[in-house]
């Protein structure tokens, strides 16, 4: 019975230094990284370069149905009824083409900007842990948190780090 105390006496001790143990705990503001980080303009300048192309020869095709369909228009009462039904066939294809490449170059847009976030939360997360590692943090949280106080919350010094490379 007497080893039995003592081995309960030092098991309550050692629970309480461990419970008084002081933890470093950080916040970092996810939504806020990825709008702030200065990575995110140059993903932003990198996919309109990308897809600009592709976007212009979408204007350009759009152009071209309204020239048609003024023309159609226009000249309705002075064509032909087989000249009619041609262009009018041939605005329908132009149109059906404009919205095949429209879906196209918008499941394209959405790829490449999931792509490009997974790098950017990549980078992310190795900043925080930069940061968390060289202010000696035991803990840091994403999301999920209803409330974080201003003292914990260590987002302004991830930015700081995401700027500099």
């Amino acid at each position: 019975m007497k080893k039995f105390l003592i081995l309960l006496v030092a098991i309550v001790v050692s629970n309480q230094s461990i419970c008084a143990a002081e933890y470093k705990v950080g916040y970092v503001q996810v939504d806020k990284l990825l709008q702030e980080a200065p990575q995110t303009a140059e993903t932003g300048k990198k996919l309109e370069k990308e897809f600009s192309p592709r976007s212009l020869d979408l204007d350009k095709l759009q152009k071209q149905m309204r020239d048609l369909e003024g023309a159609l228009e226009r000249d309705r009462t002075t064509m032909s009824e087989a000249d009619r039904r041609m262009k009018e066939r041939d605005l329908t294809n132009m149109r059906l083409e404009f919205q095949r490449k429209q879906r196209e170059l918008r499941e394209d847009i959405n790829l490449r900007k999931n792509e490009e976030l997974a790098v950017l939360q990549e980078r992310i997360n190795k900043a925080v842990q930069t940061v968390s590692e060289n202010e000696g943090y035991d803990l840091v949280v994403y999301s999920g948190v209803a409330y974080a106080s201003k003292k914990i919350d260590i987002t302004d010094k991830v930015l700081k780090l995401l700027g500099k490379k």
